[in-house]
C-alpha cells in the first residue's frame, strides 16, 4: 500500500485481531479454514508422518497436545503474529496446513510454510493452497513480501515456491536444525504486484 505521499503504508495494528480469520476458498469444494480443537487428530498424524517431520520441527505428543497447539494457533492471529489455516476436503476433513509465520504488519512482511498429509501430496494442493494465502497476505491484509524458505534438500519445496510465483533469491548457509544436522536454505520471496 502506498500513501498519497509515494511513501509506503504500513499495515495498521488491529488489522488482523480486530476481524475473526477468514475461510478462503480453494478449487473444488477445498477451502481454507481456521483450525478447531476436534483437528487434533489430523495434527498429530502430521506430526507422526516420517516426511512432514522432516522437513518441518514441531512435534506433537498427544491429543492434548494438539488441542495446546491449536489454542495457539488462534492466540497467534489475535496476537497478529501468526495466521495457521487447515487445508480442509468437503466435509471438513483436515489434509494439511499452511500459514503465514513471523508476521511483521509494520514491515509488511511474514514466511508463508506448509506442509500436507500423504494423501493430499502429489496434486498440485500445496501449490493452490500457496498461491490463495500469497493473494489473501499481499492483497487483502496488505503486506509488501512474503518469503519461503525451505531445505536445499528438499527439491519438491523448490518446485512449490517456483509454481507460486516465488522467486528464488539466494542460499541461506546453515539456516536450519533438522534432525540430521544444519541445512542450507533456498530462500524464495513475493512482493506486492509480482506475477503470480
Amino acid at each position: 500500500m502506498i500513501s498519497s505521499a509515494g511513501i509506503p503504508d504500513v499495515v495498521p495494528a488491529g488489522r488482523m485481531a480486530d476481524g475473526g480469520q477468514p475461510v478462503l476458498d480453494l478449487a473444488e469444494g477445498l477451502e481454507l479454514r481456521p483450525w478447531r480443537p476436534d483437528d487434533a487428530g489430523a495434527l498429530l498424524g502430521a506430526a507422526r508422518d516420517p516426511s512432514i517431520r522432516r522437513w518441518n520441527l514441531f512435534t506433537v505428543a498427544d491429543h492434548a497436545d494438539a488441542r495446546q497447539r491449536i489454542a495457539r494457533m488462534h492466540e497467534r492471529w489475535r496476537g497478529e503474529t501468526g495466521a495457521v489455516w487447515a487445508i480442509a476436503r468437503p466435509g471438513g476433513v483436515v489434509v494439511g496446513l499452511i500459514g503465514l509465520n513471523d508476521i511483521d504488519l509494520a514491515g509488511g512482511a511474514a514466511e508463508i510454510v506448509y506442509w500436507l498429509l500423504p494423501e493430499a501430496r502429489g496434486a498440485g494442493l500445496a501449490v493452490t493452497a500457496t498461491r490463495r494465502v500469497a493473494r489473501w497476505a499481499l492483497d487483502d491484509l496488505g503486506l509488501h513480501r512474503l518469503r519461503l524458505c525451505h531445505s536445499t534438500r528438499n527439491p519438491a519445496s523448490c518446485r512449490v515456491a517456483e509454481k507460486a510465483g516465488f522467486t528464488v533469491e539466494g542460499t541461506m548457509r546453515g539456516a536450519l536444525l533438522h534432525a540430521d544436522g544444519w541445512h542450507d536454505q533456498h530462500l524464495h520471496a513475493r512482493v506486492a504486484g509480482d506475477p503470480e
